[in-house]
């Protein structure tokens, strides 16, 4: 499991990342907190950043959730895939938005692979254990 808790840690990394990119791009672009708006690039690193929150929110129990029930290793697996997606998703919609499609498919397909699995996993369990 300790690979499991390294990729999940590794996620909380990259989000922190995300963030510190939104404030390098409040500074670059004059967009003084609280604003969550302003200047267009300064938007697109805030997007990432909360739609990176908005499915890390479901991927970090996902992830635990997964190993537990089904495989540590598949879970490994698929939050490798997660966090390459982020980052692509990141570098696509910083450059043009439009371009986001392939970064979201690979972070938000491991995500849903994740959930099923976890909730196939935890059927099974009380199948078996009644």
């Amino acid at each position: 499991m300790a690979l499991v808790y390294l990729v999940i840690a590794l996620a909380l990394l990259e989000f922190f990342v995300f963030g510190a990119a939104v404030g390098r791009a409040r500074g670059r672009y004059g967009v003084a907190a609280p604003a969550t708006s302003g200047h267009e690039m300064f938007e697109r690193y805030y997007r990432v950043q909360m739609n990176t929150l908005e499915l890390l929110v479901m991927w970090v129990p996902a992830m635990w959730l997964f190993a537990r029930e089904v495989s540590p290793a598949a879970a490994v697996g698929l939050g490798i895939l997660y966090l390459i997606g982020r980052l692509v998703y990141f570098f696509a919609y910083v450059k043009d938005p439009k371009t986001r499609g392939l970064g979201y498919a690979l972070s938000a397909g491991p995500t849903l692979l994740l959930v099923l699995g976890a909730v196939f996993g935890a059927a099974r369990a009380l199948w078996h254990h009644g």
